[in-house]
């Protein structure tokens, strides 16, 4: 029998049509037993020798669990990065490599306000003061009055910049990869949009070359002040670089939902200016379906493609 996993740490396999479908034709379904992250080793031993299809969340899917995988042929990230594949294996072992960008996008930008909005009026501070006793008159900021910068224009950054500009915050960007300025946006280099941003968010993709693209260095360089948003990737910023510039008082705030290792467990946890999630940028109930909709339709269409399924 041949087996598919499922290695988000949650999906609803039971109201979803086309894994339903692959159940009926006599498909396995393997699931996440740890519910969270998988380490490689995890991965290597949840795949086996017989998977023929995933489903993958964020672990890291590398040559090695490739060459592990004797029977994989298609691999459909529910959700959009692939900097935890190792594309290049992917092709050598002939796995296709699919991924529903669209789909989770809006949850990602909508979380991004919250968090901006969250860290200026200084609301999960005030919340915990109140529930130990207190009563705070803590004076926020408006995003009105705020220049927020957006690092990567891409599907999310694009919406963040629109919802920003709705608030009628002064909004810049910076991206390598596009030349015509949004309506509205002004296209900076990186270095202007540092000095001169209230908030900086960011929305690119993970790799060697944005690796730990904020840390000490650029928060010295940035408005004494200033805040952090991150919702793309962890690897984009120097935990430990950010920790100690909001405790020197150097950056005003800053709130993340992605981490280099996580579960989280690192410096952040004991500053009191820093918003801290549990990656849950697509976990909205609307773009959540839509997500894992997709990511089976495309698990299904690559298992046709491959000749393990046949079409209709």
């Amino acid at each position: 029998m041949n087996k598919l996993v499922i290695s988000t740490s949650s999906f609803d396999v039971d109201n979803n049509p086309h894994i339903q479908h692959l159940q009926n034709e006599g498909m396995h379904i393997a699931g996440n037993p740890y519910k969270r992250k998988l380490t490689e080793d995890e991965t290597i031993e949840l795949l086996g020798t017989e998977t023929v299809g995933m489903i993958a969340g964020i672990e890291p899917l590398t040559e090695r669990v490739f060459a592990s995988a004797k029977k994989l042929k298609v691999v459909s990230r529910c959700g959009s990065g692939l900097d935890s594949v190792d594309l290049a294996a992917a092709k050598r072992y002939g796995i296709a490599v699919l991924n529903t960008p669209e789909a989770p996008a809006q949850a990602v930008a909508e979380l991004t306000m919250s968090l901006i909005l969250a860290a200026l009026r200084r609301i999960c501070q005030i919340d915990r003061q109140l529930r130990a006793g207190e009563w705070p008159r803590t004076q926020g900021q408006l995003l009105a009055a705020q220049s927020v910068g957006i690092i990567g224009l891409g599907r999310v950054g694009r919406r963040v910049a629109r919802l920003c500009q709705a608030f009628d915050a002064r909004v810049m960007a910076h991206d390598s990869y596009v030349n015509q300025s949004p309506q509205g946006i002004e296209l900076v280099p990186l270095e202007k949009l540092l000095a001169e941003s209230d908030i900086v968010s960011l929305h690119l993709t993970y790799d060697a070359d944005t690796h730990h693209l904020l840390n000490g260095e650029t928060f010295a360089r940035m408005k004494p002040g200033a805040v952090i948003i991150n919702t793309a990737r962890g690897g984009l910023i120097d935990e430990t670089a950010l920790a100690e510039a909001l405790t020197s008082g150097q950056l005003g705030a800053a709130a993340l939902d992605v981490f280099e290792q996580e579960p989280y467990h690192g410096p952040l946890i004991k500053c009191d200016n820093a918003i801290l999630t549990s990656h849950i940028g697509s976990l909205a109930r609307e773009s959540r379906l839509r997500m894992e909709i997709e990511a089976a339709e495309n698990l299904w269409q690559g298992l046709i493609k491959a000749g393990l399924m046949k079409d209709g």
